[in-house]
C-alpha cells in the first residue's frame, strides 16, 4: 500500500496518508509497522504539516517517540540540540533544503542516521542525496512499511556501534584514547580505575550492584570479601569530583554506585 504520493515536487499527499491509516486495522498496523519493537526517537523535519502530522501519528501509533520541525532551519536546530536515533529528513524545505541540514550536521561531527524522503527518485537525485550525508534515501510515494523498515536498519547500525566516547556532564572518557578530562582537564587515572570509571558511565543513570562492578571490573565471579571496590570508588571519587562543584559519583546505600548528573 503506498502511501506519501506528491501533489508537488515536495509534498507529500496528506490526503492519501489519512485514507491509508484509517484503512489499516490494528492487526495490519502490527504486521505492517512492527509493532512490539524497541522504542525509537524520530526527528521529521517535513514542511507539510498534515504529512508530517500523519507520519508522526502513524509512528506514535506502533510506539515510538516523533518530533517535528517545519522547515529546514527548524530541523537544523532540533537535530543539534535533541537526541535523536533517526532523522527522517524531505529533501526539498523552506528556509533550508533537506541536503544542506544534513551536510551541515555532518560538518559538525554529528552523525545521526537521516534518512531522506523526497519526489526526486532518479538515480543522479539518490546519489546526490547520499553523497551530501544522508544514510537512506527513498522516493515518494512510499509505502509506510517499507519506511519503518528502513528506519530500523538504520537504528539498528546506529545501535551496533558501540560508543567510542562517553560522557557525563562535563565529565569525558575515550575509550579509544584511554583519556579521561572533566571541564577539559586531563584526569590521571590507573588501569583498574579506567575500567571501573568506564563501566560507571557506560551505565550512567543506573544503579550499579557491587556484584556487577566485581564481575565486569575485576572479572571475579565471587565475593572475595574485602573491601577492593569501596577502596577504588574513594580514589575514584577523589579524582573526578574532588575540586568540582558538582559530584558526578554517587553511592546508592544498600543498592551499589550511580554515576549521574545533579544530586
Amino acid at each position: 500500500m503506498k502511501v506519501g504520493a506528491p501533489v508537488e515536487p515536495n509534498h507529500i499527499s496528506a490526503s492519501v496518508v489519512i485514507a491509508t491509516l484509517e484503512r489499516l486495522s490494528p492487526t495490519q498496523r502490527e504486521n505492517a509497522y512492527g509493532m512490539g519493537r524497541a522504542v525509537m526517537r524520530l526527528l521529521i523535519i517535513e514542511d507539510d504539516r498534515d504529512a508530517a502530522d500523519y507520519l508522526a501519528k502513524a509512528f506514535r501509533e506502533v510506539g515510538h517517540v516523533a518530533d517535528l520541525a517545519a522547515d529546514g532551519e527548524e530541523g537544523l536546530a532540533h537535530a543539534l540540540d535533541g537526541q535523536y536515533d533517526v532523522l527522517i529528513v524531505d529533501r526539498m524545505l523552506p528556509k533550508l533544503d533537506g541536503l544542506s541540514v544534513i551536510g551541515t550536521l555532518r560538518g559538525k561531527g554529528i552523525e545521526t542516521p537521516a534518512l531522506i524522503l523526497s519526489a526526486l527518485g532518479q538515480v543522479d537525485d539518490r546519489v546526490k542525496g547520499l553523497r551530501a550525508g544522508g544514510d537512506d534515501y527513498l522516493p515518494k510515494p512510499y509505502s509506510f512499511s517499507e519506511l519503518l523498515a528502513r528506519i530500523e536498519v538504520l537504528a539498528r547500525r546506529r545501535g551496533s556501534r558501540e560508543e567510542m566516547v562517553y560522557r557525563v556532564a562535563d565529565l569525558e572518557l575515550d575509550r579509544l584514547s584511554h583519556r579521561v578530562t572533566r571541564t577539559n582537564q586531563e584526569i590521571d587515572l590507573q588501569p583498574r580505575e579506567f575500567r571501573l570509571l568506564e563501566y560507571l558511565m557506560k551505565h550512567a543513570g543506573q544503579v550499579v550492584t557491587r556484584t556487577m562492578l566485581l564481575e565486569n571490573v575485576w572479572d571475579y565471579h565471587f565475593d572475595p570479601q574485602t573491601n577492593v571496590i569501596d577502596v577504588h570508588i574513594s580514589r575514584l571519587r577523589s579524582k573526578i569530583d574532588k575540586g568540582f562543584a558538582q559530584p558526578l559519583l554517587h553511592t546508592v546505600r544498600g543498592a551499589g554506585y550511580m554515576i549521574r548528573e545533579g544530586k
